[in-house]
């Protein structure tokens, strides 16, 4: 006699990976200065610098232009995380916009595993499509839509509610955000006030963060004792200035995890 099949029970989960996510009208490949809103004309002249396959299809929002790290620097951070503690085999990137970071990281082949977190699904779509254009490889990236924080905020205190993919050891994690950066001040100010910052400032920034290796794509004139403080006891916080021609882009600091938490 046959027995009976056990009816397989679907398990959900609150945050899942994001499937590939179709190209919108909202997602734009600019072939002319004609085409492009007068507030980014300024970044689609210098869209190759930005991404130097861009002819070949790369796709960005209108807003991403704003948030994408210049190529030469992507890869320059990338590089440099590439040469890190082996024992940290994943990366997170928190705020993975138009994918330039992602596919820097992705390119390197250091990393077991890459969480490439976008909120927004246009902007999602556009990172997925220049990934794929940059002919990186899929096994690597696990993209998710989703608020970081959020993701965050699951993966500290209900990790049974994602899917088992965006699950990770934090304490073999390293976390890539470039935030936002919003305010007053950034662009003028001598020394840029991190308290500031917004939708983020460095607070929040850095107690979501804590927990794992963390790394602060910042404005380059952020006030570098705000950053100081936040170095674990025994241990220091590494800040560089990243230059393109002569100018400085962007400050990044590198800050270790904090072992205690509470």
């Amino acid at each position: 006699m046959a027995s009976a099949k056990v009816p397989e029970i679907a398990t959900s989960y609150v945050l899942e990976p994001a499937d590939k996510f179709p190209l919108t009208d909202e997602c734009k490949h600019y072939e002319g200065r004609h085409q492009v809103p007068w507030d980014i004309q300024k970044y689609f002249s210098q869209r190759y610098s930005i991404f130097s396959w861009y002819d070949e299809g790369v796709y960005l929002t209108d807003d991403a232009w704003f948030g994408v790290t210049p190529e030469p620097i992507a890869n320059q951070i990338a590089s440099e995380l590439s040469a890190t503690d082996a024992s940290k085999d994943t990366l997170i990137d928190a705020f993975a916009g138009a994918g330039g970071n992602t596919i820097a990281f992705a390119l390197t082949n250091r990393w077991k595993r890459i969480i490439a977190v976008e909120r927004d699904a246009s902007t999602l779509a556009c990172a997925q499509n220049n990934a794929e254009l940059y002919e990186v490889d899929p096994s690597i990236i696990t993209w998710v839509h989703a608020d970081s924080f959020e993701y965050l905020e699951l993966l500290h205190n209900r990790p049974e509610e994602l899917h088992p993919g965006l699950r990770v050891d934090v304490s073999k994690t390293v976390l890539f955000s470039s935030p936002p950066w919003g305010g007053p001040g950034y662009r003028t100010d001598e020394v840029f006030d991190l308290s500031n910052m917004q939708p983020y400032n460095l607070d929040k920034l850095h107690s979501s963060y804590r927990s794992m290796d963390h790394v602060l794509y910042l404005p380059r004139t952020s006030d570098i004792r705000q950053i100081a403080k936040l170095a674990p006891e025994d241990r220091r916080v590494d800040a560089v200035q990243y230059c393109m021609e002569g100018a400085s882009k962007a400050l990044v600091a590198y800050i270790p995890r904090c072992e205690a938490q509470g």
